[in-house]
C-alpha cells in the first residue's frame, strides 16, 4: 500500500466513525442504574445522568477550533470553571426542544465560576446553525464541528459522547464529571451541574 493512500484511509475511517456517532442522534442511551468497579461510572437508570466519581475522572480532551463567531477557542482555555459541554445540530428535533432550556441554565450560572460551550455538528452550512442560535436565543460559544473531528477525541470507555444531543458536566480540574444522552429540561441539567459546582476547589 502507497505511503499516500494510507492517510486517505485513515481520514475516510475517522469520517465514516464521525458520521456513525451523530447518524445515532436525537437518542437517548439505555441505562441499568449499575456501577461499573472498573470505572467508577454510574449509570444513571430511567434517564438520569451517568456520572463518574472524583478517583475515577478521565481528562476531557482538549477540543478546540473555530467557533460559529469565527473566535478561536479551546476547552483549556476555561481550566478552573467548570465546562457544560452542549453537543447539538440545528437539524436535530430534540436539539431544538432543549436549547431554550440550556440557554436558562446558562443564563444563571454564567457568573458563577461555570462555562457553556457548544459543540455543533452535522451542519454543512454554518448560517443553518447560526440561525438556530438567533431563533432559540442561544449565546454561549459553539465549536463548528460540521465532520465530528472534536467529537472523536474523547476517550472510549469515558464518559463520552454517543448521540446528540449529548450534555457533558467537565469539573474545575478538566475531567468527565457526567454526562446526559438526552435533551434536558433545565431543572435536570441544573441537577446534573450543581453537585459539580459544589465540589471544593482543590
Amino acid at each position: 500500500m502507497s505511503g499516500t493512500l494510507r492517510p486517505r484511509l485513515r481520514l475516510v475511517a475517522a469520517v465514516t466513525a464521525a458520521a456513525a456517532l451523530v447518524l445515532t442522534g436525537c437518542s437517548s442511551s439505555g441505562s441499568s442504574g449499575s456501577t461499573d468497579a472498573q470505572t467508577g461510572f454510574i449509570i444513571g437508570k430511567g434517564g438520569a445522568p451517568d456520572v463518574a466519581a472524583a478517583g475515577h475522572r478521565q481528562d476531557a480532551p482538549d477540543i478546540s477550533g473555530t467557533t460559529l463567531e469565527g473566535a478561536k477557542v479551546s476547552l483549556s482555555d476555561y481550566r478552573g470553571k467548570v465546562v457544560v459541554l452542549n453537543l447539538w445540530g440545528s437539524w436535530c428535533g430534540a436539539c431544538r426542544a432543549e436549547a431554550t432550556e440550556v440557554q436558562r441554565i446558562w443564563d444563571r450560572y454564567r457568573d458563577q465560576g461555570v462555562q457553556f460551550l457548544g459543540i455543533n455538528t452535522r451542519d454543512n452550512d454554518a448560517r443553518n446553525a447560526i440561525r438556530f442560535e438567533q431563533e432559540k436565543g442561544v449565546t454561549f460559544p459553539s465549536l463548528y464541528d460540521p465532520d465530528g473531528t472534536q467529537i472523536l477525541k474523547f476517550p472510549k470507555g469515558s464518559l463520552n459522547p454517543k448521540f446528540i444531543p449529548t450534555t457533558i458536566v467537565i469539573d474545575r480540574e478538566g475531567r468527565l464529571a457526567a454526562r446526559s444522552m438526552k435533551a434536558l429540561g433545565s431543572d435536570k441539567l441544573e441537577a446534573m451541574l450543581a453537585p459539580v459546582l459544589a465540589e471544593q476547589p482543590k
